[in-house]
């Protein structure tokens, strides 16, 4: 057990780290990870060896303690045997000790393991290594200088980054009026399409979880410092993403093959401290402490995640389409995949006041990685023995960086916005926000 979480050490398939750990480590270093799969295996031996002589030393002062028994019933001495037993217990007490600190050592160096890349990944360090897949829509041409969407909503009055620091410090954004509306219209557009046309379950989560939570898809213990979190003694973490609460709905399920797939939807704020990102988008609503998204999650049997991939994908690109904005599919490589997913698309929007496209979904294979440390299983209906189902999840998509996007692309000389056909409804008919 590892005493961080009071759960059983779960990370990528033990097996195949025992048994391939040279290759582990090959994959691991397309990502720039270095694991020293001599120095596990190494230790892997120790612990055998020492999980052998703590058995034995177990069996041994059991057999002691079952003589002396019968020494006591005959009337024979008994002390010599006591003696033996007594230095058998220091011994088992050393043996126990060593082996918990090696167990944790070793369960040490597996939590803090990535996920094992897909062979369709492609190598690179970086971001500038990502590889186009394919773009959607024309830029919008302007006749005006163009502006961003700070100026746009500040002009308006609408957009209110002071009142926001007042408040709660840098970070955080105050909208009113038309432009808070017009953000929720996105977020109920989204869960419409979802759910009415993708035939995704909406689900309302808590946004507060355990650590256990955050252990299960992989943000602990690798990221804690990303985290707010509360001042407990047991500490509740506040959700970076719904992806965390969503996901663990299937921790500790045994799903029947035709339970399978399940796909959710679920809209929440978000919280990230940007620890690391000083610096980086300090202007604006791009990198917030606090921001709204509508989260794709999917539940799906092995070897099903490849597919439903590139459906989640398709789906998130679909709003885009919807609001008529330019963007495209990127495949990560080796580099830049997150600690945890397996193979990942980001979806990038074209954003006229940076003149360039920036993230605004980022789509996930996990495999089986949350899976084994969630717990999370399905029958297979073949052999009808359980096995780790494989789980995704993307934006669908963020909605703070949608009203960004439509706030510049939808833009008029004269500082009003352009409502897009779609959100009209939503909007009480409004085409304007003036």
């Amino acid at each position: 057990m590892d005493w961080k979480t009071g759960q059983t050490r779960i990370m990528i398939d033990p097996k195949l780290l025992r048994q391939s750990a040279a290759e582990v480590a090959i994959n691991l270093a397309k990502r720039g990870y270095v694991f020293d799969s001599a120095a596990y295996q190494a230790l892997d031996e120790r612990r055998k060896t020492l999980q052998v002589e703590t058995q034995q030393l177990q069996s041994e002062r059991n057999s002691s303690s079952k003589a002396i028994g019968q020494a006591k019933a005959k009337g024979e001495d008994i002390a010599p045997l006591l003696a033996a037993v007594d230095d058998l217990g220091e011994r088992l007490a050393k043996n126990e000790s060593a082996l918990g600190e090696l167990q944790q050592e070793i369960a040490d160096i597996e939590y803090d393991l990535p996920n094992l890349l897909e062979d369709s990944v492609p190598e690179g360090r970086s971001e500038d290594d990502n590889v186009e897949i394919r773009k959607w829509g024309e830029r919008t041409d302007f006749a005006f200088a163009v502006r961003d969407h700070i100026e746009i909503g500040e002009s308006l009055g609408m957009l209110k980054f002071e009142a926001a620091s007042k408040i709660s410090g840098a970070r955080f954004t105050v909208m009113n009026g038309a432009l808070a509306r017009l953000q929720r219209a996105l977020i109920q557009f989204m869960l419409d399409t979802h759910t009415s046309e993708h035939g995704y379950e909406e689900t309302y989560v808590p946004y507060l979880v355990h650590r256990h939570a955050l252990v299960g898809t992989g943000q602990l213990p690798k990221f804690e410092e990303d985290l707010f979190k509360t001042d407990d003694e047991t500490p509740f973490y506040l959700i970076p993403t719904a992806e965390v609460p969503v996901t663990n709905l299937a921790r500790d399920t045994l799903f029947e093959a035709d339970q399978l797939p399940q796909k959710f939807v679920a809209h929440t704020p978000c919280f990230r401290s940007e620890a690391g990102s000083y610096g980086q988008d300090t202007r604006g609503m791009i990198r917030q402490h606090q921001f709204e998204k509508v989260e794709l999650v999917h539940f799906v049997a092995a070897g099903q995640s490849s597919a439903a991939l590139e459906e989640l994908t398709g789906h998130a690109e679909l709003i885009l389409q919807r609001l008529e904005l330019a963007y495209r599919v990127v495949a990560l490589c080796a580099g830049d995949v997150g600690f945890g997913s397996a193979k990942t698309y980001d979806i990038e929007v074209w954003l006229p006041g940076q003149e360039k496209y920036r993230e605004i979904s980022s789509c996930s294979t996990y495999n089986d990685y949350q899976a084994r440390r969630m717990k999370a299983r399905s029958r297979n209906p073949e052999t009808g023995k359980p096995e780790l189902i494989h789980t995704l999840n993307g934006s669908g998509v963020a909605a703070g960086r949608a009203l960004i996007a439509v706030m510049e692309n939808y833009q008029n000389e004269d500082g009003s916005i352009r409502v897009p056909k779609v959100l009209q409804t939503y909007m009480g008919g409004l085409e304007v926000i003036k």
